[in-house]
């Protein structure tokens, strides 16, 4: 599916003076927000942004300040695994 957004010339003109490929930006901005409703996956996240491994749409979300809920009971569990390792 193709999307088109009008936006007025001025307006496009200054977005496109800040840098980068307007549509990726648009693109990026889009999916990105879908994530964080919850309306896209990560896995559908990485496919519509045509991200090539996992860890590059991690880094994708980090530089876009989305991080991964992470409680205290998943850090006790890790420090106890890590312990059991012998870390």
């Amino acid at each position: 599916m193709q999307v088109t957004v009008d936006i007025p010339d001025d307006v496009a003109e200054r977005l496109k003076a800040a840098g980068g490929d307007l549509s990726r930006r648009a693109l990026e901005a889009l999916a990105l927000e879908e994530y964080k409703q919850g309306r896209l996956t990560k896995p559908e996240l990485r496919r519509l942004l045509g991200f090539g491994s996992r860890d590059a749409l991690d880094g994708f979300l980090k530089t876009h300040g989305v991080f991964e809920p992470y409680s205290l009971d998943e850090l006790a569990r890790e420090r106890r695994d890590l312990e059991r390792l012998g870390f």
